[in-house]
């Protein structure tokens, strides 16, 4: 089965200059999410992870399941202001500006082995903020786990001492 055949090319969203890839085919098809999801475990399933975070919002999706799969706690990272308990924060930069995601204080313990599932890896900002997240909480970021990749954008970069994965490459 490939993937690819089930991820949508969206031109001109959210900004005329931008191809959107677009993972609601993928979502709608049982097989392929199976699939995908098959994937992104077997990626993991031998590093003792004993947390999944997801990021806001596309990384909740597969991020619950690998949680569910791997027997271990989910853990939700999100934009400021969305959590109702005390957290902490980490600012990147963006095209134009910066923006931040917010953890719960008590969503890492010391020790935790962490991997963090987003839906695509793009220019690397959010991911590296949430690992910074992950670190002041004093969990071991495991893996940075990712539905797809757009190398173009070099995004391995900015989070190049994580082991990182991507079950789809653009």
């Amino acid at each position: 089965m490939n993937l690819k055949n089930y991820i949508r090319d969206i031109q001109g969203f959210p900004k005329k200059e931008i191809v959107f890839k677009d993972i609601t085919p993928l979502l709608l098809d049982p097989q392929a999410t199976q699939k995908c999801l098959e994937e992104l475990v077997n990626a993991v399933k031998d590093l003792q992870i004993t947390t999944v975070i997801g990021v806001e919002s596309r990384g909740f999706f597969f991020g619950t399941l690998l949680a569910q799969q791997l027997n271990v706690g989910f853990v939700p990272v999100r934009k400021p202001k969305k959590l109702p308990y005390e957290t902490i924060s980490a600012t990147y930069a963006l095209e134009y500006g910066t923006d931040s995601l917010e953890i719960h204080i008590d969503a890492i313990k010391k020790g935790d082995r962490v991997l963090i599932h987003d839906d695509v890896l793009a220019t690397g900002g959010t991911a590296a903020a949430v690992c910074e997240l992950v670190e002041r909480l004093g969990g071991v970021v495991v893996q940075c786990n990712f539905l797809m990749e757009l190398s173009f954008l070099n995004g391995r970069d900015k989070i190049k001492n994580y082991d990182t994965f991507a079950v789809l490459t653009y």
